[in-house]
């Protein structure tokens, strides 16, 4: 029972976090601010979490939990590499826009003056969904007899990179510019130059 309502209010902590991040953009996190909007002590905080980098790690976890299972899922069920690189992508971006808060700091915006190991882990993130593509991309000639216009290298670093950018303009504009918007229409561009 005792383990159960620790688990809630670790809960509790990277919801009122991400929450934070969403409603004060540009504005630093405190712990101070954040035990208030929990309703604990900051003492209570740092039982749960012996910092704040370690709060920003278990959003992080969260997410790459997510993100990965979902990936796994999609290349279970999808054998066709343009789908699973059109599925990917949109999986990656509907999590930020779902996700306004932790979009800043998939973007970095909420990592600034933070350690470095937080902005680190965020480029891995990315280098992992890259290197998930490249695999996809590799596959294509084995699984559907179809060459690629470029290396897989290139490619996937293409799509990593305009992820990354829809997620930025997402943050820049104060989540008002949504990922999904011209979603359907840009993938179209890479359909026509790499997948045809």
């Amino acid at each position: 029972m005792n383990k159960t309502k620790s688990s809630n209010r670790k809960q509790e902590i990277l919801q009122a976090l991400a929450n934070m991040l969403e409603t004060n953009p540009g504005e630093r996190i405190t712990t101070a601010r954040l035990a208030k909007a929990v309703g604990v002590t900051e003492a209570a905080l740092y039982r749960h979490f012996p910092s704040k980098a370690r709060m920003f790690e278990g959003l992080l976890d969260f997410v790459e939990d997510t993100l990965f299972t979902r990936i796994n899922k999609i290349l279970e069920d999808d054998k066709q590499s343009a789908s699973r690189c059109l599925k990917i992508s949109q999986l990656v971006l509907l999590f930020a826009e779902k996700n306004p808060g932790i979009s800043r700091i998939l973007s970095g915006d909420a990592l600034m003056g933070e350690q470095l190991r937080l902005r680190t882990r965020v480029n891995t993130l990315f280098e992992r969904i890259e290197t998930q593509l490249k695999q996809v991309l590799r596959e294509r000639p084995m699984r559907e007899g179809k060459d690629l216009p470029f290396a897989e290298i290139i490619i996937a670093n293409q799509i990593t990179s305009w992820l990354e950018g829809q997620i930025r303009q997402f943050v820049r504009s104060d989540f008002k510019h949504l990922p999904s918007t011209h979603l359907a229409k840009q993938w179209q561009i890479f359909q026509l130059a790499i997948f045809q």
